[in-house]
């Protein structure tokens, strides 16, 4: 056996080994985003964020050479399009909550406090106070 054949074979295996992390932190965040798990939520999220910077790094490392297999090509494709999906689909909630929290917590005017403080105790007046 070579060494240009296990050197071919490493990249590829380090490669698979990155991938499976990111797909991994993506079904567990799915799965937190499923049940509504915040604390799952955001472990998975930091997660995968570490999962994909790494594995960014190796497959531009290995692009770089022309060493990135198509069938993981197609994979992080593929892992790519489903963060960007879990990201719309949390902005589409964000907003949503957004406006039920306007419609259940109106905002009141722009000038909540005044000169005098805060809008309750406009009716104050001056420094002293009268019994």
């Amino acid at each position: 056996m070579t060494d240009a054949p296990a050197s071919a074979v490493a990249p590829a295996t380090e490669l698979e080994a990155r991938l499976f992390a990111v797909e991994s932190s993506l079904g567990a965040l799915s799965a937190a985003l499923r049940t509504r798990d915040a604390s799952g939520i955001e472990l998975h999220a930091a997660e995968l964020h570490r999962a994909l910077a790494s594995a960014i790094g190796q497959f531009s490392d290995a692009a770089r050479h022309g060493r990135v297999p198509p069938a993981l090509r197609s994979r992080l494709a593929s892992a790519s399009g489903q963060v960007v999906a879990q990201r719309e689909s949390l902005a589409r909630a964000t907003a949503a909550l957004d406006r039920a929290i306007d419609v259940l917590l109106p905002r009141e005017s722009a000038a909540v406090y005044s000169a005098c403080g805060s809008a309750e105790r406009s009716g104050y007046s001056g420094g002293v106070i009268s019994a």
